[in-house]
């Protein structure tokens, strides 16, 4: 649903999400009768997969991942979660956190006290809207109480987990009057207009932040003090966008903040098509790059967490919030982004649909422009079911790149965030930091963006060793952050600092130039950590200034990356430099025109275009794209640019026959004898299940338990079996007799 022009939000549409009338029109009546439950497995208990909905148990959300996140806290709640329950779903529950249906708190029915004053205002007087008196809210001091009333009643009704989704306030909010009394309260100064300074801008985005960490955390506490009361576990994410996307898109959030929160588990990371399809500069070229930007977003949120115990989710979208798009653009561009979230190795766990019957219920155009809408084509929902599936299995010992050289990352901060309105806002295309990162992703090294506020956090650099820093944009929010980055460079890092110091932000007023401290820029703060020595070299764009620190080394660009990003060679001296950095901390350098990660059986692949010269990238063996709702064995592998691939290897398993290698449903083994092999298997009604098997022989027949024969191919050279059927959205035994 789109909240304006401006941008698609991640939601449901609206007449699902404000649970006005909507459920009586749903395709199953609650306390409806329900298929039986499918079999419950030890490993649900992982929680390796899930997916977001706002509807009871039906066929078309019958996605069999481990849990169902139950969506909205509205009265009828519980009837919902009982119908998934009863399917044998684990129960999380989701609801908003800046925006809902939460009119009995506007007009002080919770509190006797009205709040319509905390919508978000624009600088005219508008407020900003989701639909209708659905306000996004700029949350005042009882705000997370009257949310913790709505997520009792989850918690009543038995959830696992409680989901908080997209604290967000717009950089173009913060004239109401509720803002201004905060405001007020906060800084114990009259409130200033945010576009009338640069420091006005800095301070009204830092108190946003500080209201959604206020609001989630009586949030987080309500929860604490109910597991303390009732000795049960109930955990705590917060389903956000990536600080990247955030600060593209002119949003304020708490993001890494909220991983200091006590009762804070984890994240989603909601990056799907809508958000990696923003267009970025690269080589002077504005165009969409969904792949890189994915891969960029889902780092940054792996980055949130790294070292911090906390978990992250990754969420996928087979679709997008656009409803324009044809289902070739929607199968493309979720290739693109799933792939990019398997290259994350750390991360095992996906959401892997919001709202599944708006996929396998939707119609959307086909690729011919005069035809009507379609439904989703079969090949594709068998394939998104291949994968969904394959999911559950990603949390693997066995991890091997192959790419460029890796150990390298790039710096960001949640203050990103706070430099992106007027008077003087950040490029509009983000360019302070994919001016960076770009160069590197497009030359095959997966480069991560690090958060700057973690490096606080033991062990959390000693996975990189060259890491690339600008305060073009953005800066730090604590000083504490550059003693760590000091001790880092002392004990062997190099650090690449890319800044000529022209960001008007530097002016505000913050810890470099307040508190006894008088710093022009936070950077020359940083320096004097580094034990930089003011000579009268002069640093250029062609000789970059660099000295030693213990045994690291810093490099001084004076260029400001977003300059970078504009030229046509600007990646140049991001590639130069970041190859002499790499080579002084001993690293091979290798640039590549794909990326390659092996996982176990799997092999996750792209090729790569604004890329270097070379033939593509070829692989030999036996694999099954899944990718491919046929499941063909493929000899020959192809990394042309643009191409995708999640690949079984067929030779890396060790697994004796029969054994299921991929499915295009929910298959559980049940049983098995000499002759004979059984599974459970359920998927979405009316769409096209497949499986494959290694065997060690044909079978004689394969047959559900009604006793229908059923359709299957085998190769007795390869020792492959495939099986093809229509899934139900209930549970039937299949057995293979051989």
């Amino acid at each position: 649903m789109r909240a304006d022009k401006s941008r698609t939000i991640r939601n449901m549409q609206s007449a699902t999400l404000l649970f006005t009338g909507a459920l009586a029109a749903l395709p199953l009546s609650l306390g409806a009768a329900l298929p039986p439950a499918f079999p419950l497995e030890p490993q649900q208990a992982q929680e390796r997969t899930c997916f977001q909905t706002a509807e009871p148990w039906s066929q078309f959300g019958n996605l069999r991942s481990d849990v169902a996140i139950v969506y909205g806290i509205d009265p009828q709640l519980p009837e919902r979660i009982q119908t998934w329950r009863d399917r044998g779903y684990r129960i999380h529950v989701m609801t908003g956190v800046s925006w809902g249906n939460y009119q009995d708190y506007l007009y002080g029915r919770f509190d006797g006290s009205n709040h319509e004053d905390e919508a978000q205002t624009e600088r005219d007087g508008k407020k900003i809207s989701h639909g209708g008196d659905v306000y996004y809210m700029s949350p005042g001091t009882n705000f997370g109480k009257f949310l913790s009333v709505g997520v009792q009643r989850a918690l009543d009704a038995g959830a696992e987990a409680i989901h908080l989704e997209e604290p967000e306030f717009w950089v173009r909010g913060g004239y109401s009057e509720g803002f201004r009394r905060e405001w007020r309260a906060h800084y114990g100064e009259a409130w200033q207009p945010p576009h009338g300074s640069v420091d006005a801008q800095w301070r009204a985005s830092k108190l946003k932040y500080f209201l959604y960490r206020r609001a989630l955390q009586q949030v987080f506490d309500h929860v604490q003090d109910f597991n303390r009361r009732t000795g049960r576990q109930v955990r705590c994410y917060v389903p956000t966008h990536s600080l990247l996307n955030y600060a593209h898109w002119r949003i304020v959030s708490p993001e890494s903040s909220l991983a200091r929160l006590q009762g804070c588990d984890g994240y989603i990371a909601q990056v799907w098509t809508g958000t990696a399809r923003t267009p970025n500069l690269f080589r002077g070229q504005l165009r969409e790059r969904t792949f890189e930007t994915a891969f960029l977003e889902y780092g940054a949120m792996q980055n949130l967490v790294r070292a911090t115990g906390r978990t992250v989710w990754y969420l996928n979208d087979p679709i997008e919030d656009n409803p324009d798009h044809d289902w070739n653009d929607y199968q493309r561009n979720w290739e693109s982004t799933l792939v990019a979230s398997l290259l994350q190795p750390e991360v095992w766990q996906y959401e892997v649909a919001p709202w599944p019957e708006r996929i396998f219920r939707g119609r959307y155009p086909h690729s011919v422009p005069e035809a009507q809408r379609q439904p989703i084509p079969p090949p594709y929902a068998t394939e998104l079911q291949v994968v969904f599936n394959a999911l559950n299995d990603l949390q693997q010992s066995r991890v091997e790149w192959d790419g460029g050289t890796t150990g390298i990352g790039v710096l960001v901060s949640d203050s990103l965030m706070f430099q992106r309105g007027e008077p003087q806002p950040g490029d509009p295309h983000l360019s302070e930091i994919y001016g960076l990162a770009l160069p590197l992703l497009k030359r095959g090294i997966p480069v991560a963006p690090v958060q700057l506020e973690n490096v606080t956090v033991p062990r959390y650099l000693q996975d990189f060793r060259v890491l690339w820093l600008t305060y073009q944009g953005m800066k730090p929010l604590a000083p504490e952050v550059h003693t760590a980055l000091a001790d880092w460079v002392q004990r062997g890092g190099r650090l690449i600092v890319c800044d000529d110091d022209s960001d008007p932000y530097h002016a505000v007023r913050d810890w470099w130039n307040t508190g006894g401290r008088q710093y022009a820029t936070p950077r020359m703060h940083l320096f004097a950590q580094l034990g930089f020595q003011a000579t009268n070299a002069t640093a250029t764009a062609a000789d970059p200034l660099h000295w030693t620190h213990g045994q690291g080394e810093v490099f001084w660009l004076p260029e400001n990356p977003v300059r970078l990003a504009q030229a046509v060679r600007g990646d140049e001296p991001v590639r130069q430099l970041t190859q002499r950095a790499a080579s002084s901390a001993g690293l091979k350098w290798r640039e590549t025109n794909f990326l390659q990660l092996r996982r176990g059986p799997y092999i996750i692949a792209a090729g790569l275009d604004e890329s270097i010269a070379a033939e593509p990238r070829r692989l030999h063996g036996r694999f099954v794209n899944l990718f491919d709702p046929a499941l063909r064995v493929q000899t020959t592998i192809e990394m042309s640019p643009g191409s995708r691939f999640f690949l079984r290897d067929l030779e890396a398993s060790s697994d004796r026959p029969p054994s299921l290698l991929a499915s295009g449903c929910k298959a559980l083994r049940r049983w098995q004898t000499d002759d004979a092999l059984t599974f459970t298997v359920e998927g979405v009604g009316n769409t096209p299940a497949i499986l494959l098997l290694r065997v060690a022989k044909p079978p004689r027949a394969v047959r559900f338990d009604t006793g229908a024969a059923l359709d299957f191919t085998c190769s007795e050279r390869e020792g492959l079996l495939w099986i093809r059927f229509a899934n139900e959205p209930r549970p039937r035994e299949l057995t293979i007799q051989f």
